[in-house]
C-alpha cells in the first residue's frame, strides 16, 4: 500500500505499530542517535541535507508520521502527543539509544511532547522553528480551523503550491523543487483525500495540544534555531506585530538550560535552505553537551 509518489534520498524501512505502517529511514552507526521529526505535509526526505553530514559520526533516524510521506495515512489521532507517542514506539523497536530529538515546526512541537511524556528516554532536544511556542487565544485557533479546510486544501492549486512553498524560504533554493513537485503529485495518488485530511486534523491538532504553557517543565538541554525570516512564524495575519525574534527568546527564556541561534538569509525551513549552517550549530552543540 505504498501510494506515495516520491523517491527519498535515502532507503526508506518500513515497520508496524499499533497496525499503522511507519516508513522511515537510518543512516549512520555513531554512538549518540538524533531523532528527526518533520512538520505539517512534509516527510522524513526533508531531513536529507542534514542527515547527508550529520550520519558520519551519528545514528540518523526519520520518520514519516502517520497521515504524511510514506507512512499509513489514517490514524486514530493528529496530535503532537500522538505523533510523540509514534516516535517513542518506534525508538522502542530499534532500539536507539542516547536520543536527541530533532523536530522542526510541528515536529518541533511534537518533539516537546515526547520530551515531557518520556523525558528519561531522550537526552536532548533540538527545535527547529518549532510550532508551540506562539500562543492564540480560542477565538484565533477557531478562525484558523475554519480557514483551512479538507475541500480548501484538496483544491489547492499548481501555483499556489508554489507559492506555499516559497513561503517556507527566505529564497527558494532549486534543491526545494523535488519537494514542490512532489507535493504537486501527491493529487493523483489514491489516498490523497487522506492526506488532506491529514493536513486539516494536524493542524487541528497543534491548537487543541499546546505546548505553551509546558515549556518550563523541560528539563532536557535544548538547542533552539530559527530563519531569522521566517515568514511562518510567527503568524503574519494574526500576529502581525510579533516577530520571530520575541519567539525564540520566548522559547529561549521558558526553556530554562536553552540555547538559541538565528540563521540570517534563511526562513521557516532553515535546516533545508541553509543546511550547513544548521549542521555546523548542531555539530558544535552536541559535541559541547555534556
Amino acid at each position: 500500500m505504498k501510494n506515495s509518489t516520491s523517491e527519498y534520498a535515502f532507503p526508506t524501512h518500513y515497520t508496524n505499530i499499533d497496525n499503522l505502517e511507519i516508513a522511515y529511514v537510518k543512516e549512520g552507526k555513531g554512538k549518540q542517535t538524533l531523532l528527526f521529526i518533520h512538520g505539517l505535509s512534509s516527510n522524513a526526505d526533508a531531513w536529507y541535507r542534514n542527515i547527508e553530514t550529520l550520519k558520519e559520526n551519528y545514528t540518523c533516524v526519520a520518520l514519516d508520521l502517520p497521515g504524511f510521506g510514506k507512512s499509513t495515512k489514517v490514524a486514530p489521532a493528529y496530535t503532537p502527543s500522538f505523533f510523540a507517542e509514534i516516535a517513542y514506539k518506534l525508538t522502542q523497536q530499534l532500539k536507539l539509544k542516547n536520543i536527541t530529538v530533532v523536530g522542526h515546526s510541528m515536529g518541533g512541537q511534537t518533539a516537546v511532547k515526547l520530551a515531557l511524556n518520556y523525558p528519561k528516554k531522550i537526552q536532548s532536544l533540538i527545535l527547529v522553528a518549532p510550532a508551540g511556542i506562539e500562543s492564540f487565544t480560542a477565538t484565533e485557533s477557531q478562525i484558523m480551523k475554519n480557514a483551512v479546510t479538507v475541500d480548501a486544501v484538496a483544491k489547492t492549486t499548481d501555483e499556489q503550491i508554489v507559492r506555499n512553498y516559497q513561503l517556507n524560504f527566505f529564497k527558494l533554493p532549486e534543491e526545494a523543487e523535488k519537494m514542490i513537485t512532489d507535493r504537486k503529485n501527491i493529487k493523483e495518488t489514491t489516498d490523497f483525500q487522506e492526506h488532506c485530511n491529514a493536513i486539516v486534523k494536524s493542524i487541528a491538532g497543534m491548537l487543541d495540544d499546546p505546548t505553551q504553557h509546558q515549556l518550563n517543565r523541560i528539563t532536557h538541554k535544548t538547542l533552539i534555531i530559527f530563519g531569522e525570516n521566517d515568514y511562518l512564524i510567527p503568524n503574519r495575519y494574526l500576529h502581525p506585530t510579533l516577530t520571530v525574534t520575541t519567539v525564540g527568546q520566548t522559547a529561549k527564556e521558558n526553556i530554562k538550560n536553552s540555547t538559541l541561534h538565528f540563521i540570517p538569509q534563511s526562513g521557516h525551513f532553515v535546516q533545508f535552505e541553509k543546511p550547513t549552517e544548521t549542521n555546523q550549530i548542531i555539530s558544535n552543540w552536541l559535541k559541547a553537551k555534556p
